[in-house]
């Protein structure tokens, strides 16, 4: 069985998302936030001391983007990949790591020094400057939508609005879903009513429940990213 080690809200949501989508089995070892300090015992499952770590078989990845492609490759046919054959396959993989390289990227900065840093380290100036760079990004996105589609590519909802909605899922903690387009915020309506969603939000906060994990992020911050 898979097993996901997964701490709430960070990164890995993505890969316990696309699990719920896909309906796949797997086991979810919820992990306190950062796990290289709070679960010591997690650096000998993954040096890096981050998450996600995805366990399937001998199989071990690390990188959220290229689980979520990983895992649309163990249901052949499912709607949530775009085949080499599509015309949206280029499409589709851009989406899928813009998700991750693009838009998550100048959102660890703004957590970092608005929130996670001890206050006399916290950099507000930075922190709002990577905010805007994280909505300048956001462009392409509303580029996309602006022909009406409801979803990226593909003419359908695949992983790559898992990548992109995760982002939009940590604007919502950073506070900056009002400085979005009437457009994007509706996307993310649309993506938060996905019953596969909402299981995943479900599941993380049962399995933290039960393995004695903190509901909810660190306090005083965002997700950890």
């Amino acid at each position: 069985m898979i097993t996901l080690h997964h701490c709430v809200s960070a990164r890995s949501f993505r890969p316990l998302w696309m699990l719920e989508e896909l309906a796949l089995p797997y086991r979810l070892r919820m992990l306190p936030f950062p796990p290289r300090v709070w679960q010591r015992d997690f650096l000998a499952d993954n040096p890096l001391g981050t998450v996600p770590l995805l366990e399937d078989g001998a199989v071990r990845m690390t990188e959220s983007a290229a689980i979520c492609q990983y895992l649309s490759s163990r249901v052949p046919g499912t709607p949530l990949a775009v085949a080499p054959d599509e015309p949206d396959y280029a499409a589709w993989l851009n989406w899928l790591h813009q998700g991750e390289a693009t838009l998550t990227f100048p959102q660890t900065l703004v957590l970092r020094y608005g929130r996670f840093e001890p206050p006399e380290r916290r950099q507000p100036q930075v922190a709002e400057d990577y905010s805007r760079w994280f909505l300048a990004r956001l462009k392409a996105v509303d580029a996309a939508l602006a022909t009406g589609a409801p979803w990226l590519c593909g003419g359908r909802f695949t992983a790559a609005d898992v990548s992109v909605g995760y982002a939009l899922m940590v604007a919502g903690h950073l506070g900056l879903l009002e400085r979005m387009s009437p457009a994007i915020q509706a996307y993310w309506q649309r993506l938060q009513q996905r019953p596969a969603f909402m299981r995943a939000l479900a599941a993380q906060h049962q399995a933290a429940l039960d393995q004695g994990v903190p509901t909810t992020p660190a306090p005083d911050t965002g997700p950890p990213a």
